[in-house]
């Protein structure tokens, strides 16, 4: 495998500050137009970005039918699905609450591998995953964990949110089978090609693609946002994350979501800082640095050991 390098921990801990982002501009989207509008317009802008790099480098795709397919489940499952899950919890539930959901998707993912590769679950790496957890727990809820199943337990956002969590995690493992065939830039354009391909159809359906009346900068703005940098960009580095040291260490980096949306949370929107929170945070870095085993060059026969 390739070693990693300190260019990479770079790319994958901005992805982490692009994706916290997702959540403040997805939040600000959707109260300007329909979930699926959103989504529909984010992923046409990433594909074009995506498609336009990907002729420039490797010039024009000649995909079998077999990698197609693998794409496809990309664009059903770190596309449509977490999309329709995303946009639409986000209109029922805060978004630096929402982001508690990316503490599960690591453990989600190591456990995975654990039962269905075998992949050792060091003692390490799970007191990483329960530290990381933790600390964002204290992170989204203020330093009240109570306050998450306040009001009668879990409601239709936070049902949305566990389906967030469950599609990045299939499509993390979908993600490290077929980056052994394609290139992390030809993954990241054939899934959000056929990713909005579904969601346009389900616009289509749903009658609300060209739903943009209500539309301000705020609102495109967040949309530029979420198909150039929250998509596109994050997209690929977390692709070449994956392909470079493995689905378990490169999930590990989504630990720090929550932490960059509730900063961006308190830098843009004005939102108080306590220091439960600030702890919390300081949880969450420790938690991945455990989990990654963080280094900057790995020998071993797997990605994933």
């Amino acid at each position: 495998m390739s070693s990693a390098s300190p260019m990479l921990y770079l790319k994958l801990l901005l992805v982490a500050l692009f994706w916290g982002g997702t959540w403040i501009a997805g939040r600000l989207a959707v109260a300007e137009a329909p979930p699926l509008t959103v989504a529909s317009w984010r992923f046409l802008l990433a594909a074009l970005m995506l498609g336009a790099l990907l002729l420039k480098r490797e010039g024009i795709p000649r995909w079998r039918a077999a990698e197609w397919l693998g794409l496809g489940i990309l664009g059903l499952t770190g596309v449509f699905l977490y999309n329709l899950c995303f946009l639409n919890a986000l209109t029922a539930v805060e978004a630096g609450r929402g982001a508690l959901v990316v503490a599960f998707i690591p453990a989600l993912i190591a456990l995975a591998d654990w039962l269905l590769f075998r992949v050792p679950m060091s003692g390490r790496r799970a007191l990483g995953v329960l530290l990381a957890m933790s600390g964002c727990l204290l992170v989204v809820t203020q330093g009240d964990p109570g306050r998450l199943f306040a009001g009668g337990g879990l409601g239709r956002g936070e049902w949305m949110l566990l389906g967030t969590a469950l599609s990045w995690t299939a499509y993390t493992l979908a993600s490290r089978r077929y980056s052994e065939h394609l290139s992390p830039l030809a993954l990241a354009f054939g899934g959000c090609l056929c990713g909005w391909i579904m969601l346009t159809v389900a616009a289509v359906a749903e009658g609300s693609l060209f739903a943009l009346d209500r539309l301000s900068w705020v609102g495109t703005t967040s949309i530029v946002f979420l198909g150039v940098f929250g998509t596109a960009i994050a997209f690929t580095w977390y692709s070449e994350g994956i392909n470079r040291i493995g689905s378990t260490r490169a999930a590990a980096f989504i630990n720090l979501v929550p932490v960059c949306a509730v900063l961006l949370g308190a830098l843009l929107l004005d939102e108080r800082l306590g220091s439960r929170v600030l702890a919390g945070g300081a949880c969450v870095i420790a938690g991945v640095l455990l989990t990654s085993q963080f280094k900057f060059s790995f020998r071993s026969n797997g990605k994933d050991g």
